[in-house]
């Protein structure tokens, strides 16, 4: 499953959506963009999820990449970093760069990590606007809201939302 995407984390150069920075200047746990919009790295994903037959195969994909995401330091998996409303342990560290907020992540059980590591791909890079447009909703058009059990389903919802909330409260 190597042949697959997975989160990137300092590539030679950024989509233009990375807001002007550097790869070079951010911090090695992040994920850098690896398609120019967060609408292109959503429909990436659907096309990676429709190669495998059923939601074992998709479910162990989803854990492979968890397995490629950035180590997030120990120092942000505390509470002032974890995700409320998950049932496994998620931490979520954002920092903004060029107008760009970049984000790392990380989970104490494997497919949420891998989950992290598909919400990062679309979020992470992005503006605030784009974030903010972009709308948890394709997580039920992905059919990964419904594949999940229904803690596990509103815990990538929560994180979505996490996301789309840090970054507002930055902007403010």
């Amino acid at each position: 499953m190597t042949d697959h995407a997975s989160p990137t984390t300092h590539p030679s150069s950024l989509p233009s959506s990375a807001g002007g920075a550097s790869a070079q200047s951010l911090p090695p746990w992040v994920v850098l963009p690896q398609e120019e919009t967060a609408a292109e790295a959503i429909t990436a994903i659907g096309d990676e999820l429709a190669l495998f037959d059923d939601w074992m195969q998709r479910y162990q994909y989803i854990i492979e990449l968890g397995r490629t995401l950035p180590a997030l330091p120990e120092t942000f998996r505390n509470d002032a970093h974890r995700v409320p409303g998950c049932q496994s342990q998620v931490w979520l560290e954002i920092v903004e760069q060029d107008g760009a907020f970049f984000i790392g992540g990380a989970s104490d059980a494997a497919i949420v990590q891998g989950l992290v590591a598909l919400l990062l791909r679309v979020y992470s890079g992005r503006s605030a606007a784009e974030i903010e447009a972009t709308k948890p909703d394709f997580l039920n058009r992905l059919g990964l809201v419904q594949a999940l059990s229904s803690n596990r389903g509103n815990g990538v919802l929560a994180m979505a939302e996490v996301i789309r909330t840090r970054v507002g409260h930055a902007l403010n």
